[in-house]
């Protein structure tokens, strides 16, 4: 099944706010990714110009594996948003359906459009008539147990010219508990004809099979496995699809992977702000690095980045970590 502009190979990166910003997409997309997203942005936000999200949607506007997520909960603005986005660049808008966080579900946008599908629809309606590029759209399997509407929603949303439906194996009142239903996304892909690609506790080869056998999905999207491991979508692409073998890095490798990604980050944001920003990834590396607890926390303490690189030799390498602990 064709994904749409060729997303190949169809491993994909989940957009997660405050974690898929341009530095973080960038390192994935040159490891290999089919697809990466942007981080959400808030439609209303978006068109008052509000500090922060025009940002947010200066990533990688004309990369053609690059799309650029929006949520709302008005047609107008939905599609207002959408439009300039593909006036500037962006190469495929993808709708939230799907963020089961609580400050948007009480905006009645995210998952809580899923509790008013005929609303839902005219926002995807209005967004697809706005723009030239395709539009894609995530959600779950369903507000609740009792709301499991998944199927119906992707078969009108595929009438409305949406071009590819991604499905979080959950419910919104699951928010992340439990175990991704991998299987209920089958009734999904039976529902269109477009491609759907299973999304939820998706880690590493084995779990994508999995994903992919259990829901007849074209493809797969992977969201908090990739933490610390920007290369993990192109391993889990050559396992399942044969594209080159990522270089995973170790020992001195790794380290300087990780302070290339810690020097973007404070060019990116800044100095100030991205020491900050910057060490949720430092703490996910070192999470996979195993780094003994006195180290990792001068790293995430320190307040300069030479002090950070200066520290991250022993904190990721394999020897000097084993001799620390």
């Amino acid at each position: 099944m064709t994904l749409p502009l060729d997303l190949s190979p169809p491993v994909l990166l989940a957009p997660m706010a405050g974690i898929t910003d341009l530095p973080f997409r960038n390192l994935v997309s040159r490891f290999g990714a089919g697809l990466v997203v942007s981080e959400m942005i808030a439609s209303g936000e978006f068109l008052t110009a509000r500090p922060g999200t025009r940002e947010k949607a200066e990533l990688g506007l004309d990369q053609a594996a690059t799309a650029v997520q929006i949520a709302g909960r008005e047609a107008v603005p939905m599609a207002e948003t959408a439009k300039m986005l593909a006036g500037q660049g962006a190469r495929i808008i993808d709708i939230n359906m799907g963020c089961p966080a609580k400050k948007v579900t009480q905006g009645a946008s995210g998952s809580a459009l899923m509790k008013t599908p005929d609303h839902a629809l005219r926002l995807i309606e209005a967004v697809v008539g706005a723009v030239d590029v395709p539009v894609t759209l995530k959600t779950r399997l369903g507000w609740d147990d009792g709301m499991m509407n998944a199927p119906d929603i992707a078969r009108r949303a595929e009438a409305a010219g949406v071009q590819m439906i991604t499905i979080h194996g959950r419910t919104r009142c699951q928010f992340y508990r439990g175990s991704a239903d991998w299987s209920a996304i089958r009734a999904v892909v039976d529902a269109v004809t477009v491609p759907v690609i299973a999304n939820g506790d998706i880690t590493d080869a084995a779990t994508a099979r999995r994903a992919l056998a259990q829901s007849g999905a074209a493809g797969v999207m992977i969201g908090r496995g990739v933490q610390g491991r920007p290369w993990l979508l192109a391993a889990v692409a050559h396992a399942l699809h044969g594209t080159p073998a990522p270089d995973v890095p170790d020992g001195p490798a790794l380290t300087a992977l990780v302070r290339d990604h810690h020097a973007a980050m404070l060019d990116f944001y800044g100095d100030t702000l991205g020491l900050r920003v910057a060490r949720k990834h430092l703490g996910w590396y070192m999470d996979h690095a195993a780094t003994p607890a006195d180290l990792r926390r001068a790293v995430l303490t320190a307040r300069d980045a030479a002090t950070v690189h200066s520290l991250l030799a022993d904190a990721l390498e394999h020897d000097a970590v084993e001799q620390a602990a």
